[in-house]
């Protein structure tokens, strides 16, 4: 049986009307994906490179902005 996924905690729709999954949302299903995601808690650790490094560099970025 699937979790049933709640607007504003698990996920929310960004500008371009994607759904975008949440940091929670990612811990409880407890392992990167690969895929990623914007909000990954698990430092891309199954994405390829080049495109890891890309994605943490962003993820620095957007948390220096954030401060």
């Amino acid at each position: 049986m699937k979790k049933q996924l709640f607007e504003g905690v698990d996920f929310y729709y960004n500008e371009e009307g994607f759904i975008v999954l949440t940091e929670k949302y990612h811990l409880e299903k407890g392992v990167c994906c690969g895929n990623g995601c914007r909000h990954c808690p698990y430092d891309y650790i199954h994405v390829e490179e080049p495109k890891r490094s890309e994605l943490l560099i962003n993820k620095a970025n957007r948390h220096a902005e954030a401060r």
